[in-house]
């Protein structure tokens, strides 16, 4: 699926400034590493084009369900304390963005949707000198938790039969600057790290669990 890509500036009160261009070369510089990622993973992977498929608003819908889904896994799922009633049983990973999605024409034939999204908010000059603020008076005991920045994103793939998430990969603090091809590439190596899929040449990948 198109990968949801926002990059911004974190503003001195810490609300996040949307950058088109920032943005733009993000989407550019991400959609090249995962091409060249591909060869590596041992799949056929076929990038959805939401022009030519006619069904864009639904994909785009699920799209961004995906980074809600994401992030409701990582705060009710992976932290125990926080873990919801439902998913308190022993081995369970219950989640997914439901059957509906097979729905999706363009989506016919295919067997997992990957789904990835991205959130980079870069510190600004007014955040940075709060936070150098922040570590100044912490210095002389004054408790104040200012961060610059933030980096987060999440991977996952879905059965295209049940609609359910098979697999996740979700960092919220991830490297890689993915407004330089470079940095890109190491974002999307982060990713898509213990990503099941076939033995390439020379490669050794992890199986589905």
């Amino acid at each position: 699926m198109q990968p949801v890509i926002r990059v911004g500036e974190q503003s001195t009160g810490g609300m996040f400034e949307p950058n088109a261009d920032w943005t733009m070369e993000a989407r550019q510089n991400i959609l090249t590493a995962l091409k060249a990622k591909q060869v590596q993973l041992g799949n056929e992977i076929i990038p959805y084009d939401e022009g030519v498929a006619g069904d864009g608003g639904i994909a785009v819908q699920y799209e961004k369900l995906f980074g809600s889904l994401a992030s409701s896994v990582v705060e009710y799922q992976f932290f125990a304390g926080n873990r919801l009633p439902t998913k308190k049983r022993k081995n369970t990973f219950d989640w997914g963005l439901g059957p509906g999605i097979k729905s999706i024409p363009k989506l016919e034939g295919a067997d997992y949707a990957l789904f990835i999204w991205t959130m980079d908010q870069y510190g600004s000059t007014g955040r940075k000198l709060l936070q150098a603020a922040g570590f100044l008076a912490s210095a002389f005991g004054v408790p104040v938790g200012v961060t610059s920045g933030v980096h987060k994103g999440y991977a996952g793939l879905v059965d295209l039969k049940t609609g359910d998430l098979v697999w996740l990969n979700a960092d919220l603090a991830m490297g890689g600057d993915v407004r330089a091809p470079d940095g890109a590439e190491k974002r999307v190596q982060q990713l898509l790290e213990g990503f099941p899929g076939r033995r390439a040449e020379g490669q050794s990948v992890s199986a589905p669990k």
